[in-house]
C-alpha cells in the first residue's frame, strides 16, 4: 500500500536522483492556461462559423445553404486534429512533453490570427473560402497536439490517486476558453451596429488571440519536463516510432478510447454550436432568439459545465473512471429524450433549463477523460496514444454534429437531434461496459509487451 509521503508527490518523483518537479500551482497554471487558449480560438470560429462567415465568405443565396456551407470548413479541424495528435504525438513521445506543447500553441495560434486578417468572398472570391478552409486545417492540426500533451502534463504531474483531479485541470480550458470567446463576442455585439460588426468588428476576437499567445508561451517555457518522461529516457525505453509502436500494441485502446469520446463530443457540440443555430434561426425553423439574449443563456449554462468537471474528477478518484463515466453516460441518453421536448416548448425557462442540464453533463463526463485517455496507453507512447483516441473520437463524435443536427432539425424536428444524441450515448455506453478500470494504473511503468 503506498504511503501518505508517496501520495504528496507525482509518479517518479521522491527519489534521490529524481528530476526536477513541476509544482502544482505551475501543473495547474500551464495546462489550464494553454488548452484555454486553445479552446478559445477554436471556439472563436465555431461562434464566427454561426454569426459571419455565412455572410462573407460564401456568395449570396439561401441562408441554410450558406450555414452548412460555414460547418463544413468547421468540421475541416476535426479531419486535421488527428494528424495534429499523430505529428505532435511523434515528438511529444520522442523529445518531450514540454517542447511539444510550445509547437502546438504555436500552430494554433498563428492560424486563430490568419484568419483575423483574410478578406471575404466580395474581395477575393472563391479564394476566400478556400483560405478560410486552410486556416481552419491548421486551428485542428494545433489542436490535436496540445490535449494530449496539457493532459499528460497534468496526470504525469499528479500524485496516483488525485490524477483525476489532476486531469481536469486541462479540461477546464473548454469551458474558459468557450466563455471568453463568446463573450468576447457578446462584449462586440453588444457595442457595435452590424454593419461595423460584419464588416471589421468580428475580427477582433481572432486577431485577440496574439496576446493570448504571448501568455501562454511565456508560462510553458518555464515548466520542467514530466517525471514520467524524464524516466523513460534515462531508462532508454523512448519508442524511435511512437506511431507504429501505438498502433502495434494498443490498437484496442485507441478503438475504446475513441468511442469513449463519441457522446461527450455530440453533446457538447449539439448543446454550443447546434443551438446557437437554431436558437437565433426565425421561426418555424428556429426559435427565434435574437444572438444576445440566446448567447447570455449559453454562457450561463457554461458555468455549470466548468463548476461539474473538476466534481467529477474527484468523484472519479474516490470510486473509479468507469463506473462514474458509465453513470454519468446513462444520463446523457435520458437527456436525449427530453431534450426535443425542452427545446421546443416555447419556453426560455425550459429551454435555459435544458441548456444547463446538458452543460452540466458535459462537465461531468468531460472531467475524467483528462485522465482515463492517458492512463489507457503507456509511457512511451502515451502522447501519441492519448491524443490519437482524443481526437478520433472529435472526428467522429463532433465534425459533422452541427451539420447533421441542423440537417436533422430542418426535415424531421428536434425529436431526431435528440435521437442521434441517444444513439451516440448508446455507442459510448458500450465501449465503457468493455472498457478495463484505470484508477490504480502505475504511469510510469512500461509492460514489456508495449516496448
Amino acid at each position: 500500500m503506498a504511503t501518505h509521503a508517496a501520495e504528496e508527490v507525482p509518479e517518479g518523483g521522491g527519489a534521490a536522483d529524481a528530476p526536477p518537479v513541476n509544482g502544482k500551482g505551475r501543473v495547474i497554471v500551464a495546462s489550464l492556461v494553454g488548452t484555454s487558449i486553445e479552446f478559445y480560438d477554436f471556439y472563436v470560429y465555431a461562434t464566427a462559423a454561426v454569426l459571419v462567415f455565412p455572410h462573407l465568405f460564401f456568395p449570396e443565396g439561401d441562408a441554410t445553404a450558406a450555414t452548412l456551407q460555414s460547418f463544413a470548413t468547421f468540421a475541416i479541424a476535426f479531419i486535421a486534429r488527428p494528424f495534429g495528435s499523430m505529428l505532435f504525438g511523434h515528438f511529444g513521445d520522442r523529445i518531450g512533453r514540454k517542447a511539444t506543447l510550445v509547437a502546438s500553441l504555436l500552430t494554433m495560434g498563428v492560424s486563430t490570427v490568419l484568419i483575423g486578417l483574410l478578406p471575404g468572398y466580395a474581395q477575393i472570391g472563391v479564394v476566400a473560402p478556400l483560405l478560410l478552409a486552410l486556416c481552419r486545417f491548421g486551428q485542428g492540426l494545433g489542436l490535436g497536439g496540445e490535449w494530449g500533451g496539457a493532459a499528460l502534463l497534468a496526470t504525469e504531474n499528479a500524485p496516483r490517486r488525485k490524477r483525476a483531479l489532476y486531469g481536469t485541470f486541462p479540461q477546464l480550458g473548454a469551458p474558459i476558453g468557450f466563455f471568453l470567446a463568446n463573450g468576447v463576442f457578446l462584449a462586440l455585439t453588444s457595442t457595435m451596429d452590424d454593419g461595423a460588426f460584419l464588416s471589421w468588428g468580428w475580427r477582433i476576437p481572432f486577431l485577440l488571440s496574439a496576446v493570448m499567445i504571448v501568455i501562454g508561451l511565456w508560462v510553458r517555457l518555464k515548466l520542467h519536463e514530466t517525471p514520467a518522461f524524464t524516466k523513460a529516457q534515462k531508462s532508454g525505453q523512448i519508442a524511435r516510432l511512437p506511431l507504429l509502436q501505438v498502433f502495434k500494441t494498443s490498437t484496442g485502446a485507441i478503438v475504446l478510447g475513441t468511442l469513449i469520446m463519441v457522446a461527450t463530443y455530440v453533446l457538447f457540440y449539439l448543446t454550443t454550436v447546434f443551438s446557437m443555430s437554431y436558437g437565433t434561426s426565425p421561426e418555424p425553423g428556429g426559435l427565434g432568439y435574437s444572438y444576445t439574449p440566446f448567447l447570455v443563456m449559453l454562457l450561463v449554462g457554461v458555468v455549470f459545465f466548468g463548476l461539474f468537471t473538476p466534481v467529477a474528477g474527484l468523484v472519479a478518484d474516490r470510486y473509479g473512471r468507469r463506473p462514474v463515466l458509465i453513470a454519468i453516460t446513462v444520463a446523457i441518453l435520458l437527456f436525449g429524450v427530453v431534450m426535443g421536448p425542452m427545446m421546443d416548448s416555447g419556453s426560455t425557462a425550459l429551454v435555459q433549463l435544458c441548456l444547463i442540464l446538458g452543460l452540466s453533463l458535459m462537465g461531468l463526463t468531460f472531467g475524467p477523460m483528462g485522465a482515463l485517455l492517458p492512463e489507457l496507453f503507456p509511457t512511451n507512447v502515451r502522447y501519441s496514444g492519448a491524443s490519437i483516441a482524443y481526437n478520433m473520437g472529435g472526428l467522429v463524435g463532433a465534425s459533422l454534429a452541427p451539420y447533421a443536427a441542423t440537417w436533422l432539425a430542418a426535415e424531421y424536428g428536434l425529436w431526431a437531434v435528440g435521437g442521434y444524441l441517444i444513439a451516440s450515448a448508446a455507442v459510448t455506453l458500450a465501449a465503457l461496459l468493455l472498457a478495463r478500470e484505470t484508477r490504480d494504473d502505475s504511469l510510469d511503468e512500461i509492460p514489456a509487451s508495449a516496448r
